[in-house]
This record gives structure tokens, C-alpha cells and sequence, in this order.
């Protein structure tokens, strides 16, 4: 089926082809033909089905312009609200359709001057919908069609009664369209009381999840986790992946971690503010951030459509949770990935997963050593490779003639990567703290001095010039911290880094063994 089959106007199919839609998905080839002819729609589909569009298309076809809203469209969260408005933008860009993003956390005077002038469409968040209904600066009285987008995250973030009563400020003639990823009772009774015969469309979990994702799980220890992450993360070498964790202290401490090891990884939680959180979400969109650790709630209404793995390091407390997870990944018709981490007494849980959302995941054996060592040479090889197409190795050519007269060019080499790279190899999962070739410091500088792991890490790398990847384990306490280096760095880290100064004072560094604490 094709997007001519619906018999759009030409301005809408001149924007359609200009967002580069080639041909609908299911959701779209069900839903635009019910709503085009003016029935109410209970729809089941996951985020990344296409539904935006699914409503968007028909909105902007039937709708008819007034001072008033035509349309209202609720969202979970402000960055939903946003990406859903600028998409029915791109829409109805042709036929001039006005759209208006309304949620919290941004000036309400600019949105009520917007208003004033009049808005067709309007995609908010319900406790910002509800404030402009009190304040009577918007008016629904003219409202044809109202969608319920993620009406299942609204449920969860506890806007049911916003939601009840922004439909009872509606005339009751009014098209009702409500979208969610899963259907529990809550969302059945909204559908009962306020919908009109609805017609049910489900898109299936496994017409989905299936065929785009490659569900995999690796059953490991709990102390193993981070080391079996690292593992993944190398042989994997994923685009944009999102690592899923059940509290913000496991955001904090995993995403910390990862950063040691040298990985590009950011956190995202409920304590962040807004624009912290904006921060984060922009590094991880335009590629700055490679991996973003979060928690459920701080991920919710994220459609970033290049991720490539979901990770769940801490298995999904409920079905609902693994659907919703997985489905940040295999966006718009794209394969993506998602990983469990199990330990053995989550099994049966991930058994019942499996069961209640009607899907299957594969076991999988953890990667060896020796592929993530070979997946490592490859990320080497790939590197080098796109230097020298570049031409970016110019400037050493000399040097490299100059060592010729000694070495041979492949010791040469071989070095050189040693120096950018440090040594390939990899910690067996069974071994912690502290092992032979590690040593660990003590540095006089603590919490007090407002120091952070990053920071420690920062100047070691710069101060010592060693590969942050070798930095080990980093223990901040209130006045001293403790940092794990490889033995055959210790010495020189001690020499650079000793007597610098950090956060406005002057820092002492030595072996630990030499400092009782």
C-alpha cells in the first residue's frame, strides 16, 4: 500500500514525500482510514510504530482553521510534546497549519500570546493543559479530534484525572484517539467511559519486537555486572545505546564506571533539573554521548531514532517495562538490539517476560577474552584505516623515517599503538579489586574540596599522558581518595600529578601502603 491509496490532499502528500515517508506501516495503513472517516480509535503500538504520523496525516487533512484549537494532542513528557509538534508541523507545513507545543518548565506568557493569536493544533503535556484551563487562556470548545498519545507513561506519571478532565473540557461530539503500548485497566475504563465505539487496532508485540530486535540475555553474577557490560559494549561497539538500571544510585555508579574505563557514557535521572537533563539528552542526540545510562522514568517519552542496543543491566521490574525498553531501539523499520544482564535467581522473572509479552529471548554465552580482544584490534584497525584516508598522519611521516634507520616499520607501528592504545588485554569477570598489576594511590583531596571522579580522572590523564581506559577503580571520600593504576604506570603518575594543583589546592599523591588511614 502506498501513501496516494489514502487520497490525501496534494499539499499534505507533497509534505510526505518531503519528510521522505516511502511507504506506510501497519499502524498507519489501519489507523488513517478509520480516522479519516471519523471514528474513534483505541489503538495498541509501541513508540517507533509510525503512530505520530498514523494520527498526524488525518489532522492536518481534516483540519479546519479558527482562533481555537482544532486539535489537542496529550503527551507524557515535554520532550514528547516537542518532537510531536514539530512532526505534525512538517505535515501540515503546506497546508500553513499552525502547531503549539504547551508543557511546564518554560515561559507560560509566550505560550499564552501564541494562543491569543490563535493556534490550530495544539500538543501538550496534561499539567500544563490543565494550568491554561484555569487561567482560561485556552479554549476547547472548538476541538474536533483529541488523542491520548502514551496514554499508558500519562497513567504512570499520575496524570489519569488531568486527562479526565481536559477530555470533559471538550465538546462530547468530539473524535477521540488514544494510543498505547500496552492496555491496562486504567486506560480500558478511560476508552469505555469517554470514546464512542471505539475500533480496536493492535499492532502485535511480535509484528514489533520480533522481526526488528534481536532480543539476547547473558546470564551473569551480580559483582560480574559492570565487567560484563564492558564486554558487550567492546564486542558490540554499538552506535548510541541506552543501558536501562532500576535506581538512580545504579545510574550514578554505572555510568561513573563506565566513564573510567574510558567508555562515553552520561547518566540521565529523576534528580537531574531541566537543564541538565536537556544537556544530556542534546550530547546524546548529536552523538557526544555514546552511551546513556537511565532509569525508567528518566527515559520515558525518548524517541531518538539512531539507537542501536537497549541494554538492561537491571531486568525490567514488569513486562510493560521490557516492551517499552526495547522499544527505544529498531526505530523506523531499523534492526536494533536488546541485551538482559540476568543473574540466576532473576530466571524465572525473565521467563515470565518472555511468556507475558509474547516474545522470545536467546541465551547467549558472554564474550571470551579473545573476542573482545579481536574486537578491539578491529576498532584499531578501523581507526588507523580512517586516519590515513584522511591524510590526518602527515605530520609524523619524519619521525617515522627517523625511527626506520633502527626499527623496523611493524615494532614501529606496533608501538606507536601501544602508546595511543596502552596494552590489549582483558580482566577475567572472576577477579576484583585490586590484582597483581594494579596498584593502588592515595591523594590528599576529598569530597570537602567539592573533587568528583571525573576530575581525578582529567588530570591524571592529562598531567601523567596515559590512556584513561587504564585508570582503575576511583573512591572519593570526604577527605582523601584512593585510585586504582596499573603498577607499570604508578611511578610516573606519582611524578606528574604529585604537588598540582586541584579545585584551588595543592595535591599530595603516593602509594597507599605508605598511608595509614
Amino acid at each position: 500500500m502506498n501513501f496516494e491509496d489514502f487520497r490525501l490532499s496534494k499539499e499534505t502528500m507533497k509534505s510526505v514525500s518531503e519528510i521522505g515517508f516511502e511507504e506506510p506501516t501497519p499502524i498507519q495503513v489501519s489507523a488513517i482510514p478509520i480516522i479519516l472517516g471519523g471514528r474513534d480509535i483505541a489503538g495498541e503500538a509501541q513508540t517507533g510504530t509510525g503512530k505520530t504520523a498514523a494520527f498526524g496525516i488525518p489532522i492536518v487533512e481534516e483540519c479546519q482553521k479558527g482562533r481555537n484549537p482544532f486539535a489537542i494532542i496529550l503527551e507524557p513528557t515535554r520532550e514528547l510534546a516537542v518532537q510531536v509538534a514539530q512532526e505534525i508541523y512538517k505535515i501540515g507545513k503546506y497546508k500553513k497549519i499552525s502547531v503549539l507545543p504547551v508543557y511546564g518548565g518554560t515561559s507560560l506568557e509566550r505560550q499564552i500570546k501564541t494562543l491569543q493569536r490563535g493556534v490550530n493544533v495544539v500538543v501538550g503535556t496534561p499539567g500544563r493543559v490543565i494550568d491554561h484551563l484555569n487561567r482560561k487562556t485556552i479554549s476547547l470548545s472548538d476541538v474536533k479530534i483529541v488523542v491520548l498519545d502514551e496514554a499508558d507513561e500519562m497513567l504512570d506519571m499520575g496524570f489519569i484525572e488531568d486527562m479526565e478532565t481536559i477530555l470533559k473540557a471538550t465538546p462530547a461530539e468530539r473524535q477521540t484517539l488514544l494510543f498505547s503500548a500496552t492496555m491496562p485497566q486504567p486506560i480500558l475504563n478511560i476508552a469505555r467511559r469517554y470514546m464512542r465505539n471505539p475500533e480496536k487496532i493492535r499492532v502485535n508485540t511480535k509484528d514489533v519486537v520480533i522481526p526488528k530486535i534481536k532480543q539476547l540475555f547473558y546470564e551473569v553474577r551480580e559483582g560480574d555486572k559492570v565487567n560484563a557490560l564492558s564486554r558487550l559494549l567492546d564486542v558490540e561497539d554499538p552506535q548510541l545505546a541506552i543501558v536501562f538500571c532500576h535506581t538512580k544510585r545504579d545510574v550514578d555508579e554505572v555510568s561513573m564506571k563506565l566513564s573510567q574505563m574510558g567508555y562515553n557514557a552520561g547518566a540521565l535521572h529523576g534528580d537531574f533539573t531541566q537543564a541538565r537533563r536537556d544537556e544530556v539528552m542534546h550530547k546524546f542526540k548529536t552523538g557526544m554521548l555514546d552511551i546513556l545510562v537511565a532509569t525508567d522514568v528518566a527515559a520515558r517519552g525518548l524517541d531518538i531514532k539512531d539507537v542501536t542496543h537497549v541494554i538492561n543491566y537491571s531486568i525490567p521490574q514488569n513486562p510493560d517495562n521490557y516492551v517499552h525498553r526495547i522499544g527505544r531501539t529498531g526505530r523506523a523499520g531499523k534492526s536494533g538490539i536488546a541485551i538482559t544482564l540476568v543473574t540466576p535467581r532473576e530466571y524465572k522473572h525473565l521467563r515470565l517476560i518472555e511468556k507475558t509479552a509474547r516474545t522470545v529471548i536467546d541465551r547467549k554465552k558472554l564474550p571470551s577474552q579473545t573476542d573482545v580482544i579481536k574486537a578491539r584490534e578491529k576498532n584499531i584497525i578501523r581507526e588507523i584505516s580512517g586516519i590515513i584516508a584522511e591524510n590526518k598522519h602527515a605530520g609524523y611521516i619524519k619521525a617515522v623515517k627517523e625511527l626506520s634507520d633502527s626499527y623496523g616499520l611493524s615494532d614501529i607501528a606496533a608501538a606507536a599503538l601501544y602508546t595511543s592504545y596502552g596494552e590489549i588485554k582483558e580482566r577475567p569477570l572472576e577477579e576484583h579489586g585490586e590484582d597483581a598489576g594494579t596498584v593502588r594511590l592515595f591523594m590528599t583531596i576529598g569530597r570537602k574540596d567539592n573533587i568528583k571522579a571525573a576530575d581525578i580522572v582529567k588530570s591524571i590523564v592529562s598531567e601523567a599522558n596515559i590512556p584513561f581506559k587504564k585508570i582503575g577503580k576511583i573512591s572519593v571520600f570526604e577527605k582523601f581518595t584512593f585510585v586504582e593504576v596499573p603498577r607499570e604506570f604508578s611511578d610516573r603518575v606519582i611524578r606528574s600529578v604529585n604537588d598540582i594543583m586541584m579545585k584551588g589546592r595543592r595535591v599530595k599523591v603516593q602509594h597507599a601502603k605508605e598511608k595509614s588511614v
